[in-house]
């Protein structure tokens, strides 16, 4: 079976293969938030933009800079699942925005994010 055969497959695989072309601004010893679709979503939540627009606003928002591999396979397998969309292309640039479905799971995603973290912060809490 091909990756593109299960999401989930696919899914895993990318978390995994971003580890070294995700690099983080702030403290690379501690780690980075490395979930491209998630952060490719939250950019265009903003606003349509293009691959190289996408790379500063996600850069400016999370301190991560995401490789144009990791970019443009998160694009692809987000307009496959019809999270996102391309617009008409602006010289050599293709822009993209987010659906209605991809703002549907973007907002699920980060409802999901954010009780992880007060739970996780709550623990720390009592250490």
């Amino acid at each position: 079976m091909d990756l593109a055969g299960s999401p989930n497959l696919c899914y895993n695989y990318a978390m995994r293969s971003t580890r070294h072309v995700v690099q983080s601004k702030s403290d690379p010893d501690i780690g980075h938030y490395s979930d491209p679709p998630l952060l490719v979503l939250a950019s265009l939540a903003h606003g349509p933009k293009h691959g190289h627009a996408m790379v500063e606003d996600i850069l400016r928002l999370s301190g991560t800079r995401l490789g144009p591999g990791t970019l443009y396979g998160a694009l692809a397998r987000l307009e496959q699942q019809g999270w996102i969309e391309p617009l008409p292309p602006e010289e050599r640039r293709q822009p993209y925005r987010i659906t209605t479905e991809g703002t549907r799971v973007l907002r699920a995603r980060l409802n999901t994010l954010q009780q992880f973290a007060r739970a996780g912060l709550k623990r720390l809490e009592a250490l």
